[in-house]
């Protein structure tokens, strides 16, 4: 059997709100809560599982999305429609922008509990989805 990411552990303020949040701007689904955690899962079936975290030890990670065309454009309208800033870098230095790396289009938000999420059409290095 191959090596797959099945779920990964989000550190959250609010798990439901910040769940809510990811879902909403994504187009996906919240899942129910499962114990402690309140998943959203990709069409991929890696389920980001969202828990209540104490603010102060929330340490900021880095989530990338691997997106269509149409369905960036979708999903920047909203980020947009939010006023969420947007940043064509991972450093967060070229506000109002998006990258164009490997032909793609891609760009960086902070999430409402300081994570930088990316959405991307192109994978590194690769072809286009």
């Amino acid at each position: 059997m191959p090596v797959e990411l099945n779920h990964t552990i989000v550190a959250a303020r609010d798990k439901h709100a910040a769940a809510r949040w990811l879902a909403d701007l994504l187009g996906l689904s919240v899942s129910p809560q499962y114990g402690p955690f309140v998943p959203v899962e990709t069409s991929n079936g890696v389920a980001l599982d969202y828990m209540d975290t104490d603010p102060e030890q929330i340490t900021p990670q880095h989530y990338a999305f691997l997106v269509t065309e149409d369905e960036f454009d979708a999903i920047f309208a909203r980020l947009q429609q939010a006023g969420v800033t947007h940043y064509a870098d991972p450093g967060f230095a070229r506000p109002g922008e998006i990258n164009h790396n490997d032909g793609g289009r891609g760009t960086y938000f902070a999430d409402p509990n300081g994570h930088a999420m990316e959405i991307l059409t192109v994978p590194y290095g690769g072809a286009p989805r």
